[in-house]
């Protein structure tokens, strides 16, 4: 510094002093300039007093000389005070050059600016406020000092500003939460303790309404609420649920959509705090805002869905999870199947009875909600109109579906995840089946992918979906086209089905439909697609047959109409040209239907024949049943055609025994013989009806031709053994004679119901069919033969 340059009115020995490295020098000049100041202030010389502040500020607390700033701060201070409440006209001039000082690398000079600026305040008070960002920036730097002492006085500076902001009814909110929402993202420990501080101050003012800027600095609080340090931590868990107590006491005024966003990237997060935190945010704002968070549904489902296969260890946040998954689906009404919806819109309030969401409040993006890795809302163009505003709500549908779809295609998700993706599907096929039957081309296949789940609960959940798929009225208009599956989309599962020939045409189902089953106005266009491409799985993984087959199509005939599946089946089969898979299939089938619960009722309609659908209907299962002649003649036994079984067990002898064909009539015969109180299914003895006709010798004498054939079939075995003890008690015909003979009997009756039936062109095709079977054996052999010789050689 020149010490020949003028620096009056300050006296060259007040220059010195300032200039001094002693502080109790510095401090008497600053004692001189109070003085001076004071005089100045009197004679109400305003331009002497800039000048001094001036010289202060450029000469001093700019100059490069340290001690010559510590001496300009010291000065500027003791001008403050000097200068009282007329303070706040020279504020700026008095606040910017000790600002800078607090950039000096001298940490001893950051105290000083610290101390400096301190007393500046302190006497200015609430005229500082218009320059509160400037002093909160320079703060904030200070918060994160490595020198203790500094970082001891900023925070002492620090708390005399909270005073004031809390006493005074002018702070400027709107300007100050830009520097908010950008000094939220500090990384430094110190710094976001700093700003949490402030967060929390501000939220406790009464004339502050920080609730309405909640949307700018949401994502910078979950971010500081994954903090090392465990303070931090608890002061933004602190922070965070008194602006949820706020949102509770006052959901009107909340801006939901604005901060949908923001919850769905977080409740994705690795963390387990902020994730729990976001997730309990997310099932209050569902609740609260009701359809206004439609249109982040599929946003939401991508955060929420993983969740609920969470183990114990996260148990807190997979219950949340279930909880906003519930809420969320209870909000997709059938109002959402409707073109446009041209309600009004109401501002959203809070719900006392959760079943009933909000009448129409909305926002209303109807885009799907992105889910990106960038968390950071730094602009303020990111954000929506708010959900007061009368915006109408619409389902984003596509998006929705498209998560549920990448769901379950993820062969890592777990179980309950998977399980609540098909009750969505289902939800939604229930709510908006229009809409819905859209998407059924693109997500048939990975619904019948899903029946090789190892869960039976995601089986059964998945066969409600498909169900409902194949009855639902909505798919007569929507699925439109071959019903036998030909018009399926590439990579979709389809069966092989050759054209029917004219034998095989009688009594089947057409491929365009099902006229011959009484229910088929309750299927649509999808089921015969479905009953197709249920076959072929069945085709392609014969695992899933022998594991899985009974119990999906026994589900089945719960779900849809019983009748309506067997004719199908059989009908397929009847065209199927894997002749080995169709006789297992055949198999599996006669099995569930002489055995299931299920069928009780579909076994009383066979058994009797009486109406033209029954016998129809036997017509069609017949026919497919020839894959299988044990399964053909137990279908005789259950529809009480005996004549006509024993004309097939006659045919016996000129096909080809096997060890599976004696097999097949060992059970058989254990079936006849299964005892009442051991059977799986002890009310449901299919072949009880049988056992009390043999009593009637007169009339069946047929029944009991065939059960001598099939004695004479099977070797010297248990079942042998079983069948022969029931013959033996078939009573003497003559002493079975009664007083009413003459009565026309029950067998008469039956064999005069089933004229209509041409039994004769029935055995004929059963001959056709069992003659390809042996055909394909032959081949298989030869081929078997070859392969052999070949391996020799």
């Amino acid at each position: 510094m020149n010490p020949e340059k003028d620096f009056a009115p300050l006296t060259p020995g007040i220059v010195r002093a300032l200039n001094d490295k002693l502080y109790e020098k510095r401090k008497v000049a600053a004692l001189e300039i109070e003085k001076l100041v004071r005089e100045f202030v009197s004679q109400n010389s305003t331009a002497q007093i800039k000048h001094v502040i001036q010289i202060l500020s450029q000469e001093f607390a700019l100059s490069q000389h340290p001690h010559s700033r510590k001496g300009g701060l010291i000065g500027l201070a003791a001008c403050s005070i000097a200068l009282g409440k007329d303070s706040g006209l020279y504020l700026k001039e008095l606040i910017e050059p000790v600002l800078t000082c607090f950039n000096d690398s001298d940490s001893r000079l950051r105290y000083y600016a610290c101390e400096a600026l301190y007393n500046i305040v302190k006497v200015a008070r609430g005229s500082v406020l218009p320059h509160f960002n400037v002093l909160f920036d320079g703060l904030s730097k200070l918060a994160a000092d490595p020198d203790p002492n500094v970082k001891s006085g900023s925070e002492l500076l620090d708390r005399l500003l909270k005073d004031i902001v809390t006493e005074s009814n002018k702070f400027d909110l709107v300007g100050f939460i830009p520097l908010l929402r950008e000094r939220i993202y500090s990384n430094n420990q110190y710094a976001r303790q700093f700003i949490i501080s402030w967060i929390l101050v501000l939220e406790s003012v009464p004339d502050i309404n920080l609730l309405d800027y909640l949307p700018e600095i949401l994502d910078g609080l979950f971010q500081i609420l994954g903090d090392n340090s465990k303070e931090i931590r608890k002061m933004c868990e602190v922070a965070l649920g008194e602006f949820l107590k706020e949102i509770k006491k006052n959901p009107s005024s909340v801006k939901f959509a604005e901060m949908a966003n923001i919850l769905v990237i977080h409740c994705q997060a690795s963390d387990d705090l902020i994730q729990l935190t976001a997730m309990c945010w997310m099932r209050e704002f569902i609740q609260l805002a009701g359809r206004v968070m439609l249109p982040y549904s599929s946003g939401i489902l991508t955060a929420v869905l993983p969740c609920l296969s969470y183990d114990d260890r996260k148990k807190s946040i997979k219950e949340v999870a279930n909880v906003c998954n519930q809420s969320l689906m209870k909000l997709v009404t059938p109002e959402d199947d409707e073109n446009e919806v041209k309600q009004p819109t109401a501002a959203p309030q809070a719900e006392t009875d959760h079943d009933e969401p909000l009448s129409k409040q909305e926002m209303a993006s109807g885009d799907c909600l992105e889910v990106s890795n960038n968390s950071s809302f730094n602009s303020t163009n990111v954000f929506m109109p708010t959900s007061t505003e009368r915006i109408q709500v619409t389902l984003n549908l596509d998006g929705i579906v498209q998560v549920l779809d990448c769901h379950l295609h993820d062969s890592a998700i777990g179980m309950m995840t998977r399980i609540a993706v098909l009750k969505w599907l289902y939800h939604l096929y229930i709510k908006t089946p229009r809409k819905m039957f859209r998407h059924t081309d693109s997500l048939f296949p990975i619904l019948l992918k899903t029946l090789s789940d190892e869960s039976d609960e995601v089986i059964l959940k998945d066969l409600e979906v498909l169900a409902e798929i194949a009855s639902s009225p909505a798919g007569q208009t929507e699925g439109q086209g071959s019903c036998d599956g030909s018009e399926t989309q590439p990579g979709q599962l389809e069966l092989h089905v050759p054209a029917p020939t004219k034998t095989g045409q009688a009594g089947s189902l057409g491929s365009k439909g099902m006229e011959c089953s009484p229910s088929t106005p309750t299927m649509n266009s999808y089921f015969y697609k479905f009953m197709i491409n249920l076959l072929k799985r069945f085709s392609s993984e014969r695992k899933l047959l022998e594991m899985r087959g009974a119990f999906i199509i026994r589900q089945l005939c719960l779900l849809l109409n019983a009748e309506n599946i067997f004719h199908s089946m059989a009908d397929i089969l009847l065209r199927e040209e894997d002749l080995k898979f169709a006789s297992t299939m055949v198999h599996t089938l006669n099995t569930i239907l002489l055995t299931s619960s299920e069928l009780f009722q579909l076994r009383n309609q066979l058994k009797d024949l009486k109406t033209p659908e029954s016998r129809n209907l036997f017509c069609c299962l017949y026919r497919s049943w020839c894959h299988n002649p044990v399964t053909t003649v137990s279908l005789c036994f259950l529809t009480q055609n005996y004549k006509h079984a024993y004309d097939l067990i006659q045919k016996f002898g000129d096909l080809e025994v096997t060890v599976d064909f004696l097999i097949e009539v060992d059970k058989l015969v254990q079936l006849i013989e299964c005892p009442i109180f051991t059977c799986k299914f002890p009310f449901l003895v299919a072949f009880m009806h049988l056992r009390l006709q043999l009593l009637d010798v007169k009339n069946n004498p047929y029944l009991i031709k065939a059960l001598y054939g099939l004695l004479m079939l099977l070797p010297q075995s248990s079942a042998f053994q079983l069948l022969s003890h029931r013959l033996q008690c078939v009573p003497n015909p003559e002493l079975m004679q009664t007083a009413d003979s003459s009565k026309t009997s029950p067998a008469a009756k039956k064999s005069a119901a089933t004229t209509a039936i041409d039994y004769a062109e029935l055995l004929q095709h059963f001959e056709k069919v069992q003659n390809k079977h042996l055909q394909v054996r032959h081949q298989r052999a030869s081929r078997g033969e070859t392969l052999d010789r070949r391996a020799i050689l």
